[in-house]
């Protein structure tokens, strides 16, 4: 009995680790051949991780990508990294580059959720403290981590999202909104341009896992008395910079996990 529990934490381990790590959301019959299980195993596991909200349905309903308590254990394991000093020296060190605030924001859901955070010296200061949410839609953050996803994966995203209007300057329209998210993944970074709140800019960069996947937003922002967007663009390569030392932390620690 314990090892037929034991298989099944197995199976169940498998079946979120081929999500996790495929470009596409995943259909029964390729979660059941490249586990090579029978397909009514891999049904009856797939609907209790749906159940348990570890799994969601794309739009279409025949197929499989990642749920929102999936992306709660990314949060947490970010968080609680035994790399996190090491973590916050980058930071520190680029926000000294930079001359202005940084965080570390790691998709939560249909949020993006500030998983690390360092302020700068200036006495004018937007509080966002590590732990908030924010949006995916109007965010520098947010549209860096859509414009990682899959055409189908980020339709069925934004078909689910409030597109309310924060700012003036915020893409409420579907479509439009889309068309930002090519010229996103297209430049290789994002921006927010008083999107989500007027006066603050910022600019992303993505920070990426071992196999190459998007897993964080290292972000610039700024008031706008301060810093236009042009400027926040100059900062790009500090922040590509910073943003390959965490990738190395997260090697370092995924190479540990297999030793």
């Amino acid at each position: 009995m314990q090892r037929d529990k034991g298989r099944s934490f197995l199976r169940v381990f498998s079946i979120l680790e081929k999500v996790s790590a495929a470009t596409a959301p995943l259909s029964l019959a390729e979660l059941s051949d490249d586990l090579e299980l029978p397909r009514p195993t891999v049904h009856r596991l797939c609907q209790m991780l749906l159940d348990e909200r570890f799994l969601e349905k794309t739009a279409e309903g025949n197929r499989f990508l990642a749920g929102p308590r999936l992306f709660d254990f990314a949060h947490w394991i970010i968080g609680s990294s035994h790399h996190n000093l090491e973590r916050k020296a980058i930071l520190e060190s680029l926000v000294e580059a930079v001359q202005e605030t940084c965080n570390l924001a790691v998709p939560d859901g249909h949020r993006m959720v500030y998983a690390d955070r360092v302020e700068s010296s200036w006495p004018l200061q937007l509080q966002l403290p590590t732990g908030t949410h924010v949006p995916l839609y109007c965010t520098a953050s947010g549209k860096l981590y859509l414009s990682s996803l899959p055409e189908d994966e980020v339709r069925h995203v934004i078909s689910r999202l409030h597109l309310e209007r924060q700012t003036p300057a915020t893409i409420t329209d579907p479509e439009d909104l889309l068309g930002e998210l090519a010229r996103t993944r297209a430049a290789g970074f994002s921006w927010d341009n008083e999107e989500f709140l007027e006066g603050l800019i910022a600019v992303a960069v993505p920070v990426r896992n071992s196999l190459g996947q998007f897993c964080a937003a290292l972000t610039v922002h700024a008031p706008t008395r301060r810093m236009s967007l042009e400027d926040a663009k100059t900062r790009l390569p500090a922040l590509r910079r910073a943003a390959t030392r965490i990738e190395e932390l997260i090697c370092r620690e995924a190479e540990k996990s297999v030793a």
